[in-house]
């Protein structure tokens, strides 16, 4: 339910002008937003609404191990195997207030009732929780930007709100700019992680090691991107053994 259709209902975002006059979404540009990853895995939290856009949160939440609650008296197919399956918990039946945020980290409503939307909102308010009303960001305490997923490397793209369509453009171009190397490259790193932190002493030497690799001639994407990890593989070597030489002072 986009944000217009709150207009001329009683104003419950944060400005609390009355009747709502839609100007907490014409001041969304101007809203700065602190950027974070959330680790979700087995944190508690709780999906309002089970249709399309409910499916696309649900399994955002169960891709990063989340532990997930649906609320909704029907849903979608998809929503239903999920729970025949067990990945997630579904309640069926109305969002029934308060008590169903017991003991919930994040909540997220997605459903196509400005009344219970508000409800979700407004109850998760009180209790400092992380909240998310779709496609009203003045009804949000976090926004959920897109995502671009590969592997371990993650990038999320954020317009603050003002196009969705614009953010999924981005997120194609991106997806196409920044694959499947990038991410291999990521896995070789994280390989050799332990070793640069027991043999390079301080914060610096790791750093010029690593960006050495990753900046280095021969480029490790390009190599990744000829299917050649082999080559990787001996850059890295190399590299390792160059730290661990003997250093000559004069």
């Amino acid at each position: 339910m986009p944000a217009q259709a709150y207009m001329g209902k009683e104003c419950v975002c944060q400005l609390r002008k009355g009747i709502c006059d839609q100007s907490c979404v014409r001041d969304m540009l101007d809203t700065p937003f602190y950027i974070a990853c959330l680790k979700l895995k087995g944190r508690r939290c709780v999906v309002v609404g089970a249709g399309d856009i409910g499916l696309e949160k649900v399994e955002g939440l169960l891709a990063c191990d989340a532990d997930v609650t649906l609320i909704a008296p029907e849903a979608i197919e998809p929503l239903r195997e999920h729970a025949r399956e067990g990945a997630i918990r579904w309640e069926q039946r109305p969002y029934a207030g308060a008590a169903d945020l017991e003991g919930v980290f994040m909540a997220i409503a997605a459903t196509d009732d400005t009344d219970v939307n508000i409800s979700v909102y407004d109850d998760a308010e009180r209790r400092a929780m992380l909240v998310n009303v779709v496609d009203v960001p003045p009804l949000c305490n976090f926004i959920l930007p897109a995502i671009v997923r590969t592997g371990p490397l993650a990038i999320a793209i954020s317009t603050a709100g003002a196009s969705p369509a614009l953010a999924k453009r981005m997120k194609r171009e991106i997806e196409a700019l920044f694959g499947e190397p990038y991410a291999r490259l990521a896995v070789m790193l994280n390989d050799v992680r332990g070793w640069a932190k027991a043999t390079l002493p301080t914060y610096q030497d790791r750093k010029e090691f690593f960006e050495g690799i990753v900046n280095g001639d021969p480029d490790p994407i390009a190599l990744l991107r000829a299917d050649n990890e082999r080559a990787v593989q001996e850059l890295i070597a190399r590299a390792q053994d160059e730290q661990a030489a003997p250093r000559v002072t004069a």
